[in-house]
């Protein structure tokens, strides 16, 4: 994964932080829920440690960015 992350109308998505919305599991692609543009948006999401699962409800912060809707997140 190359270290490229792009810019939103609300700044940088890279360290924000979301709620996990849809479990992220190895090899499934699941769902979080991040504040920006003063609202909530939904990305496809993806473990930074492709062996891990990150359960629903749980704190998540970005850790790549890839345009229009994916995010590759770590717990926070």
């Amino acid at each position: 994964m190359a270290g490229q992350f792009a810019e939103t109308d609300g700044g940088d998505m890279v360290g924000k932080v979301g709620r996990v919305t849809g479990t992220i599991s190895p090899g499934k692609t699941g769902e979080v829920v991040i504040s920006i543009r003063g609202g909530t948006e939904a990305f496809l999401a993806h473990a930074v440690d492709s062996d891990q699962t990150i359960q629903q409800n749980a704190r998540v912060v970005v850790v790549e960015y890839y345009p229009p809707r994916t995010v590759y997140v770590a717990p926070a």
